[in-house]
């Protein structure tokens, strides 16, 4: 049921977006560059110049060159002119028409959705410009203008797949952005008065399509971060400074309703509290942030640390969609270790730079050469800690942890929750010995999205094959588990947790003991089930799931070694 004032709103923005779609905003304005607020890109380049990432770089530019675009673990061999709306995966393409028309769920018709959209945020056109500053290749700067003239071309305002979701239109925005910025000195003017242009209309939807009521979450704070962008760097806009005060309330509003009293982000997603991180640490880039916002990126920041561990790897706990806010390239669950180096810089904290290497994807390019003054400080012992709003609970002996997820879906839908509660990860530095299995996919395959986040897919118990809740669609959970620590005690030795998860007239109680031995770290886990609600008198199918990264080791007697763990 919708409220008065969403109906309203939603009623206000459809005759906004069909005005715009008649009549296409073209305001008689051209931009310059370099952007205001950014570094200096001429000393970045000459810090990284000749260094590990800049040949990163340079060899993945040379892959997109010849048409070898990574994306999402694959590559996709795009031979111009590149079909904008082709899932090229599976060969599919989506149909044009008004964008509200679009069947962007349905893959049957529109082709994998995440496909598209990831290729037309553009990110691999930030890399080309990067690639042309570190060499001066014009090959770079002819294929990045080249990319962006056919896109406006294919996709007229308001058309198309490519304009659906109001965050892909900010991603991209942000993308442009960074590609004026780097490379627009050589331009032509007419290319110039044309991306002027087309970057308008990004800012224009956005403000007429802000996920107030859609998706309130990461959609509408990307959207906040974009729209802000846009006004702060592009003053001459004629909605500019509009758009700066709305996209500021955006964030910060979102900076008190997505993080959560412990540092974690809402939606119970290791991944999304990467990308959320990212996007408060930019609008912190572009603003004078106050103590009170400084403050949630410390939490944020300390959180995201906890997550990656002594092996600087995050666990995927919950969704992970595969993308990032600045370069998408290199293993997904070491990107926090870029955004935790940003946020060292920005907040002053050495000890979350791991590495100078962590500074150079992201860190200098918003900050500055500067950044390499701040040198990695030594990192301190984590002791073992419970994060009570998130309910993960980290066990640690030395190197050796146990990560337990004894916490809540996430709120209202729960669309990028798994029914994992109570599930546990372990490993050892960075090797993985009982792993979350991951994703998958979001809509390419129903039953293999469903099985991926269903509870047979992590180290938990499932009941008559239940899951802990009724999976209603690819974004969304009914009838979320109740879970509940009842006890958590920490000492120099030793490690106890005690939890319970509540669902279909089931109680799930787990009992850890971790026993902190640096030579060889103990665990005891004793699992209990009974019916609360449900049918006690009749027999029932119990299963423990345990998915191991590394070669078990059965020792007997319900016990297993998985590299030094017990």
């Amino acid at each position: 049921m919708r409220s008065p004032r969403e109906i309203a709103f939603r009623v206000r923005q459809e005759l906004a977006n069909l005005r715009l779609a008649a009549i296409p905003p073209s305001p008689a304005v051209q931009v310059s560059s370099p952007l205001p607020l950014l570094p200096d890109s001429e000393a970045v380049v000459q810090a990284l110049r000749g260094g590990v990432f800049a040949e990163r770089v340079l060899e993945l530019a040379d892959g997109i060159v010849r048409r070898e675009i990574p994306l999402l673990g694959y590559v996709l061999h795009a031979e111009p002119p590149v079909a904008w709306n082709r899932d090229y995966i599976h060969g599919r393409d989506a149909p044009g028409g008004y964008f509200r028309r679009v069947p962007y769920l349905d893959f049957h018709r529109a082709g994998d959705h995440k496909i598209i959209w990831e290729l037309n945020r553009h990110q691999h056109l930030v890399v080309l410009a990067q690639a042309y500053r570190f060499s001066g290749r014009r090959a770079y700067l002819d294929m990045l203008t080249a990319e962006i003239d056919h896109w406006i071309t294919a996709n007229p305002f308001a058309r198309g797949i490519n304009w659906v979701s109001a965050l892909e239109v900010a991603l991209r925005a942000l993308s442009w952005i960074w590609v004026f910025h780097l490379t627009a000195g050589e331009w032509t003017d007419s290319f110039r008065a044309r991306f002027s242009t087309a970057l308008y209309q990004h800012g224009r939807y956005l403000e007429e399509n802000l996920s107030l009521y859609f998706s309130p979450n990461t959609h509408l704070l990307g959207e906040g971060l974009a729209l802000h962008a846009l006004g702060v760097l592009f003053t001459r806009f004629p909605r500019a400074a509009a758009w700066a005060r709305t996209g500021a309330n955006i964030v910060r509003e979102q900076m008190r309703s997505q993080v959560q009293e412990d540092g974690s982000h809402f939606e119970q997603s290791s991944y999304y509290h990467v990308y959320a991180l990212d996007m408060f640490l930019f609008h912190a880039v572009l603003t004078s942030p106050d103590e009170w916002f400084r403050a949630g990126l410390a939490r944020m920041a300390d959180f995201l640390d906890a997550l990656l561990g002594d092996g600087a790897m995050i666990p995927l706990l919950g969704d992970d969609d595969g993308g990032r806010l600045f370069h998408p390239y290199g293993e997904r669950c070491r990107f926090g270790l870029a955004t935790l180096a940003t946020a060292g810089v920005l907040l002053g904290r050495p000890e979350w730079i791991r590495s100078r290497g962590d500074l150079e994807e992201q860190a200098c390019w918003w900050l500055g050469g500067r950044v390499f003054s701040h040198a990695p400080a030594v990192r301190r012992v984590r002791e073992s800690q419970l994060f009570p709003s998130s309910g993960l609970v980290f066990l640690r002996s030395r190197t050796a942890e146990l990560v337990i997820d004894a916490g809540p879906f996430g709120p209202g839908s729960a669309g990028h929750s798994h029914s994992d509660a109570l599930s546990v990860i372990a490993r050892d530095g960075d090797t993985e010995l009982l792993v979350d299995s991951g994703t998958f996919t979001y809509v390419s395959d129903p039953a293999l999205r469903d099985w991926f986040r269903g509870s047979a897919a992590h180290n938990t118990i499932r009941v008559d094959g239940r899951n802990q809740a009724q999976a209603a669609g690819p974004f969304r959970w009914n009838d979320p588990p109740r879970v509940v620590i009842a006890q958590w005690h920490s000492s120099a030795d030793r490690d106890f947790l005690d939890a319970f998860c509540e669902y279909s007239g089931f109680r799930h109680r787990r009992r850890v003991l971790w026993l902190k031995s640096e030579r060889e770290p103990f665990a005891v886990l004793v699992d209990d089930i009974c019916a609360v609600d449900a049918d006690s008198d009749r027999e029932h199918l119990v299963e423990q799931f345990w998915h191991a990264g590394a070669a078990v080791e059965p020792l007997g007697h319900g016990c297993y070694r998985i590299g030094r763990m017990r």
